[in-house]
C-alpha cells in the first residue's frame, strides 16, 4: 500500500472515529437528562440509549466478549488490507469504514462500560454514527462480493 494512500486511510477513519465520538459526547451532555428531542414527531427522534448489547440489543451485558471479538475483527481486516497490494478502492473504503465503527463502539464500551445510541427513527434500534460506518461498510462489501469481481485493482 502507497504512502499516500495509508495516510488517507487513516484520515478517513480518524475523521469518522471523530465525528462518532463527538456526537456521542453531545448525546451524553444533552440528552442523557431529558431523554429524547422530537426532530419529526413521532418519526424522528433524537433518544438517549446506553447499548450494552450488540446489534438489536441482542447479547446484553456481554461487554468483555465484545471488546475481544472487536479487536479480532481489526486486527484481521487491518491486516488484509496491509497484506493484499492493490485492492479496489472501493474494498478499501469499505474495510475503513467497517473499522472506524468498529473502534468508536469499542471506545465507549472501554470506557463507558455500554455504546451510547441517539438515532431514533421509531420504527427501527436506536443507532449511532458507527453503526452507520459498519452498516454501510459492509453492504458496500457484500455488493463488491456479490456482483462485482474486481476486488483488486482501483476500477
Amino acid at each position: 500500500m502507497k504512502s499516500g494512500v495509508k495516510n488517507l486511510n487513516l484520515i478517513l477513519i480518524v475523521f469518522l472515529i471523530a465525528v462518532d465520538q463527538l456526537s456521542k459526547l453531545w448525546a451524553l451532555l444533552k440528552l442523557s437528562d431529558i431523554g429524547s428531542i422530537p426532530v419529526i414527531k413521532d418519526i424522528f427522534h433524537l433518544t438517549y440509549v446506553e447499548n450494552r448489547g450488540a446489534a438489536f440489543g441482542v447479547l446484553q451485558n456481554k461487554r468483555f466478549f465484545f471488546i475481544i471479538l472487536t479487536f479480532a475483527v481489526i486486527g484481521y481486516i487491518v491486516y488484509f488490507l496491509y497484506s493484499n497490494k492493490g485492492l479496489n478502492i472501493y474494498v478499501k473504503i469499505s474495510l475503513n469504514l467497517i473499522v472506524a465503527g468498529a473502534i468508536g463502539n469499542l471506545i465507549d464500551r472501554v470506557r463507558l462500560g455500554f455504546v451510547v445510541d441517539f438515532f431514533d427513527f421509531r420504527i427501527w434500534p436506536v443507532f449511532n454514527v458507527a453503526d452507520i460506518c459498519v452498516v454501510v461498510g459492509g453492504c458496500m462489501l457484500a455488493y463488491i462480493m456479490l456482483f462485482r469481481s474486481e476486488l483488486v485493482g482501483d476500477n
